[in-house]
């Protein structure tokens, strides 16, 4: 099936799919544990498994039941518009779909991500909740005239899926001038069991913006060694979390579903981070993409966030390359903002 329809291919486009349906309400009673959704992941590597999520595991998406106590950002409501702008094959575009269809909210969906697409989508529809992923938030702001645009409709931008540089969200607080909700999880649970809420945010340098926030309300997280037994707070491990938003398991993969999902139904996240005295939880990178450098391990994200703050660089990745001396050494791939040259001195020091 194609959205589009074009005249020099064989498939039926979405408006001639939908009109062949029937009007007959389908019949079927369906149970908790049953199987609802199939969506492909691979993390950041491997081949890529199929994650069976239940209807238990849907219903247990934040914000899809207004809730009393819950705060309002955690609360979808039929009065909200939201724009779609992230993939549905992936369970953060789904999640926020699915919340939204619950309370009947207006939902705008964005044929293909543009940063115009996105500033000219927001005032048009007086739209109130908006997901960016980092990468995304950042070509809006890079968009001449964003800090022209009327943000007003905007209550809450949420972001998430990977570590964001904390100088990038600053930049985001003062140009749309709304609330910001960080989230954190992945496809094996459901979406988010993590949330920064947004009086958590501030434009200061306070060590909890550095954080991915707290465990959703029924989450328990724990933080483990390689030999699975808790660390002490402060301490980096294993992020392990225990909820009805787990995954059944992978189809057709009973010893990988084992590695991942105990018979306690904790799961194992296969990213490292800690927590602090008070809660926050900060994810530092996926525990397969940590550096080993002379017997010290360096996580990615850290020394990108730190390179980001640089006024020059607009986008920055850092790698692990085989050194002779000290095993790894550490790598930054940076691309830097128009009108911007680096020295080989400069250079140098991002290769050292």
């Amino acid at each position: 099936m194609s959205l589009g329809g074009t005249a020099d291919t064989p498939w039926l486009d979405y408006q001639g799919w939908r009109a062949r349906q029937s009007n007959t309400p389908i019949r079927h009673a369906s149970r908790p544990h049953d199987t609802s959704i199939l969506i492909y992941t691979s993390g950041t590597t491997g081949r890529p498994k199929g994650v069976l999520l239940t209807h238990r595991n849907l219903r247990s998406l934040p914000g899809l039941e207004c809730k009393a106590g819950w705060p309002d950002w955690n609360q979808w409501r039929s009065d909200d518009v939201s724009l779609v702008t992230s993939a549905m094959f992936h369970v953060g575009g789904f999640g926020w779909v699915t919340r939204g269809l619950y309370p009947g909210c207006t939902q705008v969906m964005l044929r293909e991500f543009t940063p115009r697409g996105v500033l000219d989508a927001v005032p048009r529809f007086r739209v109130t909740r908006l997901a960016l992923v980092p990468s995304a938030m950042r070509l809006v702001l890079q968009e001449p005239d964003a800090g022209r645009v009327d943000f007003n409709s905007l209550q809450y931008i949420y972001y998430g899926t990977s570590p964001i540089p904390l100088d990038l969200l600053r930049e985001g607080m003062q140009v749309f001038k709304c609330k910001f909700v960080q989230s954190y999880g992945q496809t094996e649970t459901t979406s988010s069991i993590v949330a920064l809420a947004p009086d958590d945010h501030t434009l200061d340098d306070m060590p909890h913006m550095r954080s991915a926030g707290k465990a959703l309300p029924g989450v328990e997280l724990v933080i483990r060694d390689f030999d699975g037994k808790p660390v002490p707070v402060g301490t980096v491990g294993e992020i392990v979390t225990r909820s009805s938003s787990n995954m059944a398991g992978y189809l057709n993969l009973p010893r990988e579903t084992a590695q991942t999902l105990d018979a306690q139904g904790w799961l194992r996240t296969g990213d490292a981070g800690y927590l602090d005295a008070d809660g926050f939880v900060y994810v530092q990178d996926r525990i397969k993409e940590m550096i080993i450098t002379g017997g010290e391990n360096v996580y990615p994200a850290e020394v990108e966030n730190a390179l980001y703050g640089h006024p020059a660089v607009s986008e920055v990745a850092v790698i692990g390359v085989p050194s002779a001396k000290w095993g790894q050494a550490i790598k930054a791939v940076v691309v830097l903002r128009p009108g911007n040259a680096a020295t080989e001195a400069q250079k140098s020091r991002c290769n050292a």
